[in-house]
Order: structure tokens, then sequence, then C-alpha cells
């Protein structure tokens, strides 16, 4: 389990970087300031969540059978891919319903992070 989440963490976190490195210095002249600091959001939460998924690869590490910290990781790799892949869509493209689909990311943010607590109770 250690080994994927290490993997996904580092890809996440690569990706964030690139995109916002291109949001910084490509997409400063064609996004309004509103357009952009959506775009920020995304880049911001995806590198929180990108660590985030490191630190359940460390502590996969120390709980290998953690059912808890396995479907933690998942959660919030899928988090990382609705929150801030339609944060990234809606800025781009300005189709504001999407915004409908963030708070789910989100949503899947705190119930990974509430397993990740709650595999840190039941730690031996």
């Amino acid at each position: 389990m250690h080994k994927q989440f290490i993997i996904l963490g580092s890809v996440c976190a690569l990706l964030a970087v690139a995109l916002g490195a291109f949001g910084a210095h490509g997409l400063e002249a064609t996004l309004d300031d509103k357009m952009l600091s959506i775009f920020e959001t995304g880049v911001k939460y995806h590198m929180y969540h990108a660590l985030g998924l490191l630190v359940i690869a460390a502590l996969s590490m120390r709980m290998p059978q953690s059912r808890q910290l396995l479907w933690a990781g998942r959660l919030i790799f899928c988090g990382i891919l609705i929150f801030s892949g339609s944060l990234y869509v809606l800025s781009m493209t300005g189709i504001t319903a999407l915004g409908m689909i963030t708070p789910i990311g989100g949503v899947l943010f705190i119930v990974g992070w509430a397993l990740v607590a709650i595999s840190a109770i039941k730690m031996k």
C-alpha cells in the first residue's frame, strides 16, 4: 500500500508544481483575477493533499494492514481529482456549474482525513 501512495503523492505533487507554474506564467495574461484565484486555490489544495498522500504512505509503513489508511488515500486522491480538477476546468472554461461538484471533493478530503485520525486512534 505504501508504494502506491508514494507514487500517487509524488506524481500529484509534480503535477501541482507544473500546474502552479502554468497558472503563474501561462494563464496570467488570459484569466481575470477571479478565475486566476480559483485556479490557484485548486493548485494549493492539490499540493496540500499530494503531501497528505505521502504522509499516508509513511503511516502505512507502520500500519500496513490498515483499511482506514487505504481508504483515506483513495478518498484523498479522488478529492484531488474532483476538487482541484473542477476548479481547474471552471477557471479555464468559465463553466460555473462545475462549482456544484467542487464540494464533493472537499467532503472526500474531510472523510479521508477523518480516516487517518481513526487509523491513528487504532494504532498499537
